[in-house]
């Protein structure tokens, strides 16, 4: 009896370490194939979402060489450089939204008892900026001409605004 308990013991090792060694050198290989498949999938998605973005930013002053030259004058006390052109764009725009009737560059006027304020704004070029404006109850966007004058003030025209329907 003895000897067949041990029997069985030795038998049911063997079969565990056959198990044992079946199971981990499958699974470092499962393991490679899956890394390799999930590492692929993050580079394709990683390059689509770069292509995305820079399909998004192909209007914008950052990326148009041409308009960035517009600024470069002859006269080296004149010339302004983009990177602190569009935030101080950008801020006297939105700096505009604390007029009591609201900012005079969404091209609408009082609907309600909110008045209407830009959110967000982008310069798309050395002379154009589209811009989303709401008063919390309507939405809306607005195409505006910006002019770097002489004595570096900013000034703004509208061009066209659109207001969404509730």
């Amino acid at each position: 009896m003895k000897k067949s308990l041990f029997l069985y013991l030795f038998i049911l090792a063997v079969l565990l370490n056959i198990f044992t060694y079946m199971y981990y050198s499958k699974k470092d290989i499962f393991d490679e194939t899956k890394f390799k498949t999930t590492n692929t999938k993050l580079k394709d998605s990683l390059a689509s979402i770069a292509l995305k973005y820079e399909d998004a930013n192909y209007f914008s002053l950052e990326n148009n060489q041409n308009a960035q030259n517009y600024f470069d004058s002859g006269d080296t006390e004149k010339i302004i450089s983009y990177e602190k052109l569009i935030p101080l764009v950008k801020e006297k725009l939105i700096n505009l939204n604390d007029s009591p009737s609201g900012n005079p560059y969404t091209g609408q006027e009082k609907l309600g008892v909110q008045k209407f304020i830009i959110n967000k704004a982008k310069v798309l070029n050395h002379r154009w900026i589209i811009a989303d404006f709401s008063d919390g109850e309507y939405w809306g966007e607005v195409l505006l001409k910006y002019f770097v004058n002489e004595d570096d003030t900013i000034s703004f025209e509208i061009i066209q605004s659109v207001l969404y329907q509730k």
